[in-house]
């Protein structure tokens, strides 16, 4: 028997505090991110200013609004890193409702704004608003939602992949009447990655990239100008000075930056030789003043929030989680390279901007939103 005076009292111990150590898959996505968006303010300052002074007076005048964007999105991305991500599968259908509202207001004259021959844009005065944008990522988090539901099997088309494609197609069918093929097709792409990532029969996503690509080729030679863009994108010395004239200049551009660039602040290209410089076709300017250094150290940079964020998408025990985060990965990269697939002749132009480096405002805050609900689930992860 223990003596009373060799019995050690026993004392309540304190729970130990833990501080959840982040992964290295979401400090490396981070990196990538941050290291994406300061390219993007460097660039946007470097390509607009020559566009800026003559048009608004001040060769600072989109750097400081690219500023505000930023700062706008960075607060925008430290809040949906911080929530929980599975509060968006509980506003998902109100969410999507939300954005198809705001494509069909786009559609309305008096309400959507034109500019180019296309009405993407809803405001007033300065301030505007591209619902595609709100969109793309409603429609990854109610596909998500969808499929991860334990009541929804794959197996059963009419409760999986009947109401995907009606939801899609409904978002597709508006983003086509903006007219806006470009954001159709990347929509396209997140929803094809999503259902294969959720088990989807081969045979189904084969009818269904066939479907597709058919209605694609219809809607790019349906209309002059997609038509033309197609032509060019083909032959550009067909019309040098017309329909190819950007294309042309955009591969003008890249040739002069070489392997090392012409240094920064120093293309030829923005002073009035190659059109929305600063938007669509910044990716040029930085392959002309940062070489094919410069141009590679970005496209490996997106290559890594690939290949990181698959990597959290595999981690995640959650099937919600991690179909949200093959939607947005497969969004940033898709548009990725269907931007620098434009810009180096590879593809045909669709007007896309390119993630976190393009002039840009409802697109840079939504995506940097959108990475930042990847970024909560890789830290669970």
């Amino acid at each position: 028997m223990t003596s009373i005076l060799t019995r050690r009292p026993q004392t309540r111990r304190r729970p130990i505090a833990t501080v959840q150590r982040k992964s290295p898959l979401y400090l490396l996505l981070l990196a990538a991110i941050v290291a994406l968006c300061l390219i993007g303010v460097v660039m946007v300052l470097s390509a607009s200013s020559v566009t800026a002074l003559q048009e608004k007076g001040s060769t600072w005048f989109f750097f400081r609004r690219q500023l505000i964007w930023m700062a706008l999105g960075t607060v925008c991305l430290f809040v949906t890193s911080k929530v929980n991500y599975r509060w968006w599968a509980k506003v998902a259908t109100p969410f999507l409702g939300g954005s198809v509202f705001l494509l069909v207001l786009v559609l309305i004259p008096g309400i959507g704004r034109n500019l180019n021959g296309s009405s993407r844009w809803i405001g007033v005065g300065s301030l505007s608003l591209q619902p595609s944008e709100v969109a793309k990522f409603a429609l990854i988090v109610y596909v998500a939602a969808l499929l991860a539901r334990p009541d929804r099997p794959m197996t059963d088309l009419n409760l999986t992949l009947k109401p995907v494609l009606i939801v899609f197609g409904t978002v597709a069918a508006l983003l086509i009447l903006e007219p806006d093929l470009g954001t159709a097709i990347i929509c396209g792409a997140v929803v094809f990655a999503m259902l294969l990532a959720a088990g989807a029969s081969y045979l189904h996503l084969a009818a269904m990239g066939t479907l597709g690509g058919i209605i694609v080729t219809i809607a790019s030679v349906s209309t002059n100008y997609r038509r033309a863009r197609v032509v060019a994108f083909l032959d550009p010395w067909n019309d040098p000075l017309n329909t190819g004239y950007q294309n042309l200049q955009s591969l003008v551009s890249i040739a002069n930056g070489g392997i090392t660039g012409v240094g920064l602040g120093a293309s030829r290209g923005k002073w009035g030789f190659l059109p929305y410089a600063h938007n669509d076709f910044i990716f040029a300017i930085l392959a002309e003043e940062m070489g094919l250094v410069g141009a590679a150290f970005v496209v490996m940079t997106f290559g890594i929030i690939g290949v990181a964020g698959f990597a959290v998408a595999s981690r995640v025990n959650d099937r919600f989680g991690s179909l949200l985060v093959v939607g947005v990965i497969t969004w940033v990269v898709a548009q990725a390279f269907v931007n620098i697939g434009a810009v180096i002749g590879a593809l045909p132009i669709t007007g896309v901007t390119l993630p976190f480096i393009s002039l840009g405002g409802t697109s840079l805050v939504i995506t940097m939103a959108a990475v930042g609900v990847v970024l909560n689930v890789a830290r669970e992860a």
